[in-house]
């Protein structure tokens, strides 16, 4: 971006009440410029390949195949110094780790001040990773946690949808015995002793979501 320049930010969110909101966010700042809106990851990255943008703006819950965190990882292999900035309704410890992980450089939540999600923009543009103080504490005093692997996930959506070890058996074509060593990985990767406290904790960390 020249120093004359306005930041092209690009906008990515399914609900086109939101999508508006940020476009007037930006609209409203004299120092920015909408480069484009889209309402899906694989739209958000067909999008990025064309316009270029200086800043992305993106939810993380879409529809489609390709999810927030799909894209922004997709966009950092096409650009590895890709500036992007989730703006989610959700504050959950999986997504905000999977976000940041993911490329992201910033976690907004959407309820911000446009004062403050402004700035972030200008922040990320200018290089800085931008996280709000409630945020960076609850990264901070969380503990460093274990991925799941693909199969842990299918077993703890299973899980949450109550069905017995002998029915996950079945639609996951494994063994019962199988089923029962994944459940005992997964509880000792959540830290909880029962499929209860499993289902609660995935729940609140936001390791699944209930639509």
């Amino acid at each position: 971006m020249s120093e004359n320049s306005k930041i092209r930010v690009m906008l990515v969110d399914d609900h086109p009440s939101m999508l508006m909101g940020m476009v007037s966010i930006v609209e409203s700042q004299p120092d920015m410029e909408v480069a484009g809106k889209a309402e899906s990851g694989e739209a958000a990255l067909e999008l990025f390949k064309v316009t270029r943008p200086d800043v992305i703006l993106m939810d993380l819950r879409m529809p489609g195949n390709m999810s927030g965190v799909e894209a922004i990882m997709s966009i950092c292999r096409i650009n590895p110094t890709a500036k992007v900035i989730v703006f989610s309704t959700f504050d959950c410890d999986e997504d905000i780790h999977l976000a940041l992980q993911s490329g992201a450089k910033s976690y907004l939540l959407k309820d911000m001040s446009i004062a403050e999600i402004c700035g972030a923009i200008r922040r990320v543009q200018a290089g800085e990773q931008v996280l709000p103080e409630f945020i960076a504490n609850r990264l901070s005093e969380s503990s460093p946690r274990q991925a799941l692997t693909e199969r842990e996930r299918e077993v703890l959506e299973a899980l949450l949808k109550g069905r017995s070890n002998k029915e996950i058996a079945h639609s996951l074509y494994i063994s019962i015995d199988t089923v029962k060593t994944h459940l005992k990985t997964l509880f000792a990767k959540l830290e909880v002793q029962d499929r209860t406290e499993a289902a609660v904790t995935a729940i609140r960390r936001g390791i699944v979501h209930l639509d």
